[in-house]
């Protein structure tokens, strides 16, 4: 059962696989969690997208903590956490083809860039850490995009 569960780990953390890409992992995973957005039925205020952000970051906790190695406390191919930090980015905003674009750029700015106070949950031990920082990339930018949507679009 053990070997199972930590397949199981090690196929959600690396995004089934995406975190082996070998050039840019986080942007291609990022890439795709905002497709698959783009696709599913779920709006931006939905209770299923609030749902499927909370349980991405609760699930990825414990599948990026099975990617952990005692050389690698953040590995590279653990990229569940750009999953749950893009979806949070386009909470509450349009979802139509040139928001979900702003929303992919500015995530990845802000994942890449890393601003205070984004940078300090990195250090919050494991699969938190790992999740913790793209989650508060995802929040900074779901509010500043959305204040933007606010006064000069609507």
């Amino acid at each position: 059962m053990a070997s199972l569960m930590s397949r199981v780990g090690w196929a959600m953390g690396t995004g089934i696989g995406i975190g082996l890409v070998p050039f840019a992992p986080a942007t291609w995973a990022s890439l795709v969690a905002v497709v698959i957005y783009g696709f599913s039925p779920l709006d931006q205020d939905s209770i299923g997208f609030f749902l499927l952000c909370g349980i991405g970051f609760l699930v990825g906790i414990w599948a990026c903590q099975t990617l952990i190695t005692e050389t690698d406390h953040d590995p590279k191919r653990a990229v569940l956490d750009e999953f749950a930090g893009m979806w949070i980015t386009c909470l509450f905003l349009p979802k139509t083809f040139v928001w979900l674009a702003l929303a992919f750029m500015v995530f990845r700015v802000l994942d890449i860039w890393k601003p205070w106070p984004i940078r300090k949950f990195e250090a919050l031990p494991g699969g938190l850490g790992i999740m913790a920082d793209d989650v508060a990339a995802g929040v900074v930018g779901a509010v500043g995009l959305n204040v933007v949507y606010r006064v000069f679009f609507q």
